[in-house]
This record gives structure tokens, C-alpha cells and sequence, in this order.
């Protein structure tokens, strides 16, 4: 009797026992499931919040960027406008020096565009017409030439193709590879005699070389029988053939191209209309406006 009371006091306890096991194991498979909700909604609220924080840093880093692109826009807008009333203001102050017979800040800036043509037979003097390197000069400084080389301001050496001639008007038409600075012509149908004209070239091999005179008469007839060259007292020699004939504000008024033998001050030089006319024809397009 006394044996099974104490197997049915141990059944009892292993009952129990087993009871507690389970509801321990219950209850800590509640508390992991619970545990992962929770850290399974921490991370979705983590997740919501980043994603909100994210879009709202893009969103004040896209207007930042925009404020300051506005900013930048009108810096560039401010310094180029800046820089435009400079250059006037400096066209300005050389005109003004030229009107006085100071010449220097004309001649400076035009100097930069006229060229030293040489070749195998013969040497003369060119000017850049376009910044993709387009040059002028006399088409007997190239007649004949198997080689053509020409030579910048800055002593650059290039090798020149010739794109055409207009024999009758002595005007060849050269291009160079490269962005330079150019000169503009002017319109000839606007000169007057007695103004100021400055010959810019290398007068026998004296490289970017510059000669003061006034304009003696207009529509002289040339060799060629055509009444379309300017007559000048400018000083001109061997080497300045195809450099530029310029006015006081730094255009081209024509192409200096011969002189009377045996005389002083009698220069003659193809206005610039009818350079237009010979350099568009060469070219077959408008190089020249």
C-alpha cells in the first residue's frame, strides 16, 4: 500500500513537472514570437522613417543644388556681362587714343591676327578673316609655291592649305588648322580721303611691322584695269604684300598690294568690298559677311 502511493506521488510530481516544462516551453516560444513581432514592426518603423529621412535629404539637397545653380547662373551672367562692358570700355579708350594719334592699343590688338607668309619661291605677309583660320594674302606671294608655311604673332609655324586664287585681283585664299583671332573688314563704300590708315605686315622680313598714313585717293584702276584700290602715303616695301590696310578703329579697309617704283608715298591696295567679293567666290561660300 505504502508502494503505490509513492509510485502515485512520483506519477503525480512527473505530471507536474512535465506540466511546467510544457508551459515553460509555451511561454518562452510566446515571448520569441512576440519578440519578433515587435523588433519585425521596430524594423519596419526604422525602415519608414529612413526612407522618409532619405527622401527628404534629396529633397533640400535638389533645392540646395538649385539655389545655388540660380546663384551661379547669375554670377556668370554678372561677370560676363562684365566683361562685355570692359572690352567696350577698352574699344573705347582706343579709339579714343587713336583720335589723338596714339595708335598703340589699335595696332596691339590687330597685330595679333596679321601673319608672315613664306614659301619655296617667295615671302609675304597674310591676315587671319575667321577664327577656324581662314588667311588672306596676295596671290603672287604664292604663285608657283610647293610648300606654304605661315607664321602667327606668337612665332607658331603652320603649314597652310591653299584653298584657291583670284588671279586677276591678286588674292589668295590660305587655311590654317586652328581657333585664332581674326580681323574684321570694313566697308570700303565708307572711306573718305584724308583718313588715317595704318599698313601692318613684314616689310622685308621685319616681322609684324606697322607703317602711319592717310588715305590719297579712292576707285584707282589697278594693273587689273579695275577702279577698286585705295591710294595711300603709307610706307610700303617688299614683304608687306597681302598684310592688312587697317582704319583707326582696327578693321581692314583693304589688302596692301603694290607700290609705284621709284616713288615715295604712292601705295595701293585692294579695298576690302571687293576682297569680299574675290575670298567668297574662292571659297564658294560666305566666309566673309
Amino acid at each position: 500500500m505504502i508502494k503505490e502511493d509513492l509510485h502515485e506521488k512520483h506519477r503525480i510530481h512527473r505530471n507536474v513537472l512535465y506540466s511546467l516544462v510544457i508551459i515553460l516551453l509555451i511561454t518562452q516560444i510566446s515571448s520569441f514570437v512576440i519578440i519578433g513581432l515587435q523588433v519585425s514592426k521596430v524594423n519596419t518603423v526604422l525602415e519608414t522613417t529612413k526612407n522618409d529621412l532619405s527622401k527628404k535629404i534629396d529633397s533640400s539637397l535638389d533645392e540646395y543644388n538649385l539655389q545655388n545653380q540660380e546663384k551661379f547662373n547669375q554670377i556668370t551672367e554678372t561677370l560676363s556681362s562684365q566683361k562685355n562692358s570692359f572690352d567696350y570700355f577698352q574699344k573705347e579708350v582706343d579709339l579714343l587714343k587713336s583720335t589723338n594719334g596714339d595708335f598703340s592699343g589699335i595696332i596691339e590688338d590687330s597685330v595679333l591676327s596679321v601673319v608672315s607668309v613664306t614659301t619655296d619661291r617667295a615671302a609675304g605677309s597674310g591676315f587671319i578673316i575667321s577664327k577656324s583660320g581662314f588667311v588672306v594674302t596676295n596671290e603672287h606671294v604664292i604663285n608657283n609655291a610647293g610648300k606654304i608655311r605661315v607664321m602667327t604673332f606668337d612665332r607658331e609655324v603652320y603649314n597652310a592649305e591653299l584653298i584657291g586664287y583670284d588671279k586677276l585681283r591678286d588674292v589668295a585664299l590660305l587655311k590654317m588648322n586652328g581657333n585664332f583671332n581674326y580681323l574684321e573688314l570694313a566697308d570700303s563704300d565708307e572711306l573718305q580721303i584724308g583718313r588715317k590708315v595704318i599698313a601692318l605686315g613684314n616689310p622685308l622680313g621685319l616681322s609684324f611691322s606697322a607703317t602711319e598714313g592717310i588715305i590719297s585717293g579712292l576707285k584707282r584702276i589697278g594693273p587689273n584695269n579695275l577702279n577698286e584700290y585705295i591710294q595711300t602715303d603709307v610706307s610700303l616695301n617688299p614683304g608687306n604684300s597681302g598684310g592688312p590696310l587697317i582704319d583707326t578703329s582696327g578693321r581692314v579697309v583693304g589688302i596692301n598690294n603694290f607700290k609705284i617704283g621709284g616713288t615715295e608715298g604712292l601705295g595701293f591696295a585692294l579695298e576690302s568690298n571687293a576682297v569680299k567679293v574675290s575670298i567668297n567666290k574662292i571659297a564658294n561660300q560666305t566666309i566673309i559677311g
